[in-house]
């Protein structure tokens, strides 16, 4: 305080920053007395007493020292966490409230003093600094805020901001009923709004005090103002929170509106922040507010609401990026982006509910206007990407996905005003259709099949959700509109269905695919009938008629709505046509459009995949010559061998799946082998020839190996109870082909990937359901696969490689050795789900022989490195954990290296990031200490015949001990000192407590040790009582069984709860 004046500003803050983490130091040492006058010189200096330079400084001291109680800045200061917490607790309850008054005191009382001055004076920082900390304090992650269940956003008018993800980042404030009369009833809001305001207009001939420190930290707090929402707000019904809200939006209005003047103001030099900040506050109050409070708040004052307002400046914001077009981010990409946010805010709650009905009138209008002027933007930006010779072009670049987001925001706002969007939608298409046909050969039709690829895009957005597992149903604003239709033909949406349709057939055409569909306009074409045809295409009979037994008019609305247009697309309507129509599309794009990936992987990937993955529809499937026509070129066309290895795998799963719609099981095996068959026999035969050893190398053999494996893989993909028998034929058959094959390509890592993983899908969907004398010749099959993989010391590392070549060998390492753990993982299966028969007559196969050769074989080559790959690392401890579980007695048998290196990687596994692994870990650890405890309980040796050999850290000899003794130390330092989720405590307790009975007395020297290690008296004492409790609290015995270990578990969180606070140190 005594050099507030020094310009030092920076040494000032260090200096107030040292201050907050001592006074934090001591603050559990300090009586209230000893603060309060402490407290009392702060609040002096806050108000002024001693001049503006200590007012600052003071100010300056408290934002110092909110920001050292608050979790999330506080400094390392390695005291327990458990004082952290309780230093924040207090501030919360007995401070946090004062100094947001000291603060608002203090800028308050130099308002006046910067509003009348004509020059800047030092005022100007004080104000900034309690505007700044009153925002830092709005930030604080509240506590205290009161019964959840009378938040009033439960009330009409105010719902929960739960519903949505943004891409903005966005805080809810709440602070609770005790900081009503502070930011409420105090009119503290109206004196904010006023201040920005006169000073708004005091400095509205420069150009850049809108970004000035004490502009930019005004408005931030007016938008943390819009976020105020629970208990902070009385239960009137909403009243006074659509009040506050009203009272914030006449403040702010002035930075937004009029949108054309604010954005002609931008582009002539004006500076952005304010209508940027004035978005992210109709965002705010969107988040906070239904659609139709939200569009009142601004008639009370004006002819139009909010919804319209909001409508007018995206409008705008569109009309700017249409105008400049640049791919460089501007001021209008992030405005758009915020407003997008507003506008998804408000209507996802309505959307998700079916309830897009109450968006207000003027809601919907407004909603449909601006739909068409951002489809208007994006024809514009598809048809001057047409005319652009830059191929580096974003839009050009962009695939079919890349838009997705914005699109799906689009289409959100055209389900708000659906029945103005669709018939939109149908006369936009049906103008550019009839464009490009009126200039075939006359005009240069790029820029139109341009816009047709972008409204495909868009339409396919609107008409239908993603598909993410489930199938998805016509949308629910869609069900609700045109309730009023009758006859199916007369249905928009049927319309522009059927136009887009027969557009799309147009394809099938040679001519007019040569002249019109290029191959980026068929991956907009098949992306959108992948897309439609999962939600619109061959409903089943009883979806149709279902009555979903509402009795409100809305619910038969939509019940009359979704008859309408499943009727037509289904089984007696247009639907079989359409599915044949579609299967046709699908082959020529895989025959006609050679090379070309993207477009292939459309069709593989979505298009087919989404027609076989409803048995429904795999029903009409198979029946129809298309379809056939598409089997037969799979066996024969010589171009679908040319089809990238991921799409062949794709295509022949796809094709295999669709058996499930041959009306019994003996008909699908037979479809399957029917369908595979050529590819086994091509294989058998290319492996049985004598001069593979000396063609193997040549590249069309192996690009026709390489295709056949990945078909076999496709199919073994594609496995379902009815198929297996034909599956499993099919694998059987081709066993010796692919060790003969293994041997020759020892040496090309791709192909031996390829083998491997073809036999890892192969064993994973045969292995539960195969018979004894099966499993055994499946068994047999993979341990010679092992020992061939083995003697060719595939998958060995050459130190002498150089640095790129080691990287590479790395890698493929790693694709091997996962898809090895992944055999292995599938053959221990067996022993915990099995669907064979029980046949005693054939003696049971023990996999664990196979287990134990495989681990010899991938222990020395899993190294630390490696783990670092997530996927091998979840594989490796996935079966180290069932290995543990099920063959715990196998692992026990391993060689004293393959043991010591599963041990190092437990370890490892143990304090790894990723709460999956160490949960895999935990449960490997307790199968191994309770097989231990079991064996030596039994008189037996256990794992005794493991042992660790380390230095000893007081006198470096070396000291040899048990296998679970250094794990038992790990695990404690772990749940003590580390961090790692709660959701662990649980597996922890189960591994905890077997080895804490396999070496009770390293356990008591363990605790003697951490209670030595505590000075403090009062946390000894804790210490002490809490370790007494863990081992005896509950009845607990010495008896590793299930009600032990649950009051094990018990014991273990009560002594977490108790200890973990004052042992662990930040």
């Amino acid at each position: 305080m005594q050099h507030a004046s020094s310009p030092e500003r920076y040494v000032q803050a260090k200096v107030s920053a040292v201050a907050a983490q001592l006074m934090k130091r001591g603050w559990l040492d300090f009586e209230a007395s000893e603060k309060e006058p402490f407290f009392y010189q702060i609040n002096q200096s806050i108000h002024g007493v001693h001049g503006v330079d200590v007012q600052f400084c003071g100010v300056n001291f408290l934002e110092a020292l909110v920001s050292e109680f608050s979790p999330s800045t506080s400094s390392a200061m390695s005291l327990p966490r458990e004082f952290h917490e309780q230093c924040r607790r207090s501030l919360e309850l007995n401070y946090l409230k004062t100094f947001y008054c000291w603060a608002k005191d203090a800028a308050v009382s130099v308002t006046n003093i910067i509003i009348d001055s004509q020059t800047e004076v030092p005022e100007v920082k004080v104000c900034t600094a309690a505007l700044r900390l009153m925002f830092q304090i709005l930030n604080w992650d509240f506590c205290n805020t009161g019964a959840k269940a009378s938040i009033s956003w439960y009330f009409a008018g105010v719902k929960d901001h739960g519903d949505t993800t943004k891409r903005t980042e966005y805080n809810l404030v709440q602070p609770g009923p005790a900081w009503h009369d502070v930011l409420i009833s105090s009119g503290h809001i109206s004196w904010l709004l006023n201040l920005y305001s006169a000073l708004r207009q005091k400095f509205s001939c420069q150009v850049f005090w809108l970004d000035c420190p004490i502009a930019v930290s005004a408005r931030k707090l007016i938008v943390q103002f819009c976020s105020l929402a629970g208990t902070i707000f009385p239960s009137d019904n909403g009243q006074m929170h659509e009040n506050h809200l009203l009272q914030l939006l006449l403040g702010i209005i002035q930075w937004i509106d009029p949108p054309d003047a604010v954005s002609r103001a931008i582009e002539s030099g004006k500076c952005e922040s304010e209508m940027l900040d004035g978005c992210r506050a109709l965002l705010s109050i969107a988040t906070v507010t239904t659609p139709f409070v939200f569009d009142q708040l601004l008639k009370s004052i004006r002819p139009f609401g909010t919804l319209q307002l909001l409508s007018s400046l995206m409008g705008e914001v569109v009309k700017v990026l249409m105008t400049h077009n640049s791919e460089e981010e501007t001021w209008s990409w992030q405005a758009r982006d915020i407003l997008l946010d507003s506008w998804t805010a408000l209507l996802i709650p309505l959307e998700r509910c079916g309830q897009s009905s109450l968006l207000p009138q003027e809601g919907i209008s407004a909603a449909a206007n601006l739909f068409a002027l951002i489809v208007e933007s994006e024809l514009k930006a598809a048809s001057a990407s047409a005319l652009d010779d830059n191929i580096e072009s974003e839009y050009f670049q962009a695939s079919v996905s890349a838009m997705d987001e914005r699109l799906s925001a689009y289409a959100l706002i055209a389900r708000a005003a659906i029945n103005v969007t669709v018939p939109f939608l149908i006369r936009l298409l049906s103008e550019r259709l009839s464009k490009l046909n009126q200039g075939r050969g006359i005009i240069d039709p790029t820029e139109t099949l341009e816009e047709i690829y972008s409204l495909l895009l868009i339409i396919g957005h609107v008409l239908a959700d993603e598909v993410e597992g489930e199938t998805p149903l016509v949308p629910n604003a869609i069900l609700t509109q045109f309730t009023d239709v009758m006859e199916a033909n007369e249905h928009p949406v049927i319309a522009l269905s059927s136009l887009i349709i027969r557009f799309c057939e147009q394809c099938l055409d040679q001519q007019t695919r040569a002249s019109i569909f290029s191959p980026r306009l068929m991956e907009s074409v098949v992306w959108f009938l992948s897309r439609w045809s999962s939600t619109y295409l061959l409903h089943p009979e009883e979806i149709i008629t279902t009555n979903y037994g509402k009795e409100r008019d809305n619910e038969f609305q939509s019940q009359h709505t979704r008859k309408v247009i499943y009727s037509f697309f289904g089984e007696h309507g247009q639907g079989i046509p359409i599915l044949d129509i579609i299967i046709c599309i699908a082959a020529t794009t895989l025959l006609s459009y050679p090379g070309e990936k993207d477009l292939h992987a459309l069709t593989c990937n979505q298009l087919l995949r989404a027609l076989v993955r409803q048995k429904h529809i795999c029903k009409h499937l198979v029946a129809l010559d298309s379809w056939r026509n598409l089997t037969n070129a799979f066996d024969n066309e010589k171009k679908l061998f040319l089809l990238d290895s991921a799409h062949q795998r794709s295509l022949a799963q796809t094709l295999v799946r669709s058996a499930s719609g041959v009306k019994n099981i003996e008909s699908s095996n037979q479809y399957v082998r029917d369908l595979m068959g050529h590819t086994a026999t091509h294989l058998v035969e290319m492996a049985s020839r004598k001069d593979l050893t000396s063609i193997a190398q040549q590249p069309d053999v192996m690009m026709m190996i390489s295709c056949l494996l990945e078909r076999l893989r496709g199919a073994a993909c594609a496995l379902e109870p009815r198929t297996q028998t034909s599956i499993y034929e099919l694998g059987f058959s081709v066993m010796n082909p692919v060790l003969v094959l293994l041997a020759v390509y020892k040496d090309e890592s791709a192909v031996v990937y390829m083998l491997l993983k073809f036999v890892v899908h192969w064993v994973d969907g045969q292995i539960n359901y195969l018979e004894p004398r099966e499993t055994a010749t499946v068994v047999d099959f993979c341990m010679r696969l092992l020992q061939l993989y083995s003697s060719h010391n595939i998958g060995k590392i050459s130190l002498s490689l150089s640095s790129s070549l080691l990287n590479e060998a790395k890698n493929e390492k790693y694709k091997d050795l996962r898809a090895l753990l992944q055999l292995l993982s599938n053959l221990c299966s067996k022993d915990l789900v099995d669907f064979s028969s029980d046949n005693s007559d054939v003696p049971a196969t023990d996999i664990s022989q196979v287990v134990y050769f495989g681990l010899h074989i991938i222990s020395p080559l899993i190294s630390l490195d490696l783990l670092k790959y997530p996927k091998l690392c979840r594989d490796y401890f996935s079966l180290l954990s069932h290995l543990l579980e099920v063959y715990p007695e196998t692992v026990a048998k391993l060689n004293h290296e393959a043991f010591a290196q599963v041990l190092r990687t437990l370890d490892f596994g143990l304090h790894h990031q990723d709460t999956e692994v160490v949960d895999m870990c935990l449960k490997a650890l307790k199968s191994l200490a309770s097989y231990h405890l079991k064996e030596i309980g039994a008189g037996k040796i256990g794992l005794g015949s493991q042992v660790i050999t380390r230095k000893d850290a007081s006198d470096g000899e070396a000291v040899q001990e048990g296998v679970l003794s250094g794990f038992l130390k790990s695990l404690l330092q772990l749940l003590l000192f580390e961090d790692y989720s709660p959701d662990l405590v649980g597996n922890a307790a189960d591994a905890l407590f077997p080895l804490i009975l396999c070496d009770q007395g390293l356990y008591q020297k363990l605790a003697t040790e951490l209670i030595e290690r505590q000075d403090n008296p009062i946390f000894k004492s804790r210490i002490v009582n809490a370790l007494h409790s863990l081992t005896s609290a509950n009845q607990l015995s010495s008896v590793l069984d299930r009600i032990n270990s649950q009051r094990f578990r018990k014991n273990l969180h009560n002594f977490l709860i108790e200890v973990r606070g004052f042992l662990r140190t930040v």
